[in-house]
């Protein structure tokens, strides 16, 4: 895969998590895992990160209940948009990016 492909992909897989929360980066970690070492970063550390707000987002649904879960819920909302769009253009740029505050399920 050519780097501008590369970088193409690894910025939709950002930009998708924004629209539809893991999904895009486990597909795109999934099926672009082997084509070249940039986009197999950004696909796993988009994976990590959402998988880690999809947590929190599941701690903010169960604690609703106390009202604070609202304001979880809200602040994954916000953190997933804003670090998603500083992810997308550093991807597009073609430079190497890892989110802040996300556990690492895979490398």
């Amino acid at each position: 895969m050519n780097p501008a492909d590369e970088k193409l992909w690894s910025t939709l897989v950002h930009v998708g998590g924004i629209f539809f929360g893991f999904l895009p980066a486990l597909i795109g970690y999934l099926v672009m895992k082997d084509r070249g070492p940039f986009v197999r970063s950004h696909t796993s550390t988009a994976l990590n990160f959402q998988l880690t707000l999809l947590i929190a987002e599941v701690v903010g649904w169960l604690t609703s209940w106390l009202l604070i879960g609202f304001f979880i819920v809200f602040a994954v909302y916000i953190v997933r948009i804003v670090f998603s769009i500083i992810a997308a253009v550093k991807a597009n740029q073609g430079q190497w990016y890892k989110y802040p505050l996300s556990i690492t399920f895979l490398s």
